[in-house]
């Protein structure tokens, strides 16, 4: 990790189009300004980390929803019966 000290108005540049720059200092908050492209994503890491958490939810939910597809799938035909789900999503 590189570790910068900057003082209020001093920035740094990322990349050729990225620029922080310390906007103001109030006790122990530092307020940052970042200038770059409208197609770079910027997240406040607390809501970065919940978006991943979320996503990795959802496919482990989706996973499961396909394994037990597939165990449905396996029983019907054991049961000599054809799979409603493969056929409403035919």
């Amino acid at each position: 990790m590189l570790v910068l000290t900057r003082k209020l108005d001093e920035s740094i540049i990322i990349g050729n189009d990225i620029v922080v720059k310390v906007v103001s200092i109030a006790g122990s908050q530092v307020h940052i300004g970042i200038s770059a492209p409208r197609e770079v994503p910027i997240y406040r890491q607390e809501i970065y980390d919940l978006v991943r958490s979320g996503n990795r939810e959802a496919v482990a939910t989706t996973d499961q929803s396909g394994e037990q597809a597939d165990l449905l799938a396996g029983f019907l035909r054991r049961a000599g019966r054809r799979n409603p789900v493969s056929e409403t999503s035919s």
